[in-house]
């Protein structure tokens, strides 16, 4: 940061210092928010940035895998799952089912991610499959492979369930892999956006510069 941007906040940065005859010069910064200031949830290097300025920044290094949940029940870790697939710079995050989806986990997060909808598990797989992109599942079911232990491969889109039921039959059959998250409690399963969240730093852990 330079000497004329605002420090860090937790709760985000007032007007640029300086008043309007300081303000910096680019196509990316939006005059509301350098005249008023920046309380948005974002990286320092994107304060005052127009939103859509930030989107085609992301889209130029946005990591190969994509992110699929199933949305039969209008599951509430959905918004999560937006969330850290924002986080952790996912291509395109897929929601297979219901159309609508509950976004208040997500945080505004959402009109920085791209959110594409599939009717059925059918249309998602044959996009995958015209992709050439492998579905990995992520259910503690029978056969499936701890992901330290699982390839996981660099180009793919990871499939979760929802809280409970976890994947359909249809998606499992769907999927070319089935991996898990090793537990070590009494329960048998944790929370779904918990679960994205583990996967998603693995696939990072993995591939991410």
């Amino acid at each position: 940061m330079d000497e004329q941007t605002p420090e860090r906040s937790t709760h985000g940065v007032g007007p640029w210092p300086g008043g309007r005859a300081a303000w910096p010069e680019g196509e990316q910064y939006d005059p509301e928010l350098l005249e008023h200031g920046d309380t948005r949830n974002v990286i320092d290097r994107y304060r005052y940035w127009r939103m859509e300025a930030i989107v085609a920044e992301l889209d130029t290094h946005r990591h190969p895998f994509h992110v699929a949940i199933e949305n039969w029940q209008h599951d509430m870790n959905i918004g999560s799952i937006v969330r850290s697939a924002n986080a952790f710079l996912a291509d395109t995050v897929h929601i297979i089912g219901r159309r609508r989806w509950n976004k208040r986990g997500a945080m505004v997060t959402d009109r920085y991610q791209h959110v594409v909808h599939h009717e059925d598990i059918e249309t998602f797989a044959a996009w995958a499959v015209g992709e050439g992109m492998p579905i990995v599942a992520v259910d503690n079911v029978a056969g499936s492979v701890p992901v330290d232990r699982a390839e996981l491969p660099e180009r793919c889109v990871l499939l979760f369930g929802q809280e409970g039921p976890g994947l359909s039959a249809e998606a499992l059959a769907a999927a070319s892999a089935h991996i898990e998250i090793t537990q070590y409690g009494s329960t048998r399963s944790i929370n779904a956006s918990a679960a994205a969240a583990v996967i998603m730093y693995e696939w990072c852990r993995r591939y991410a510069d």
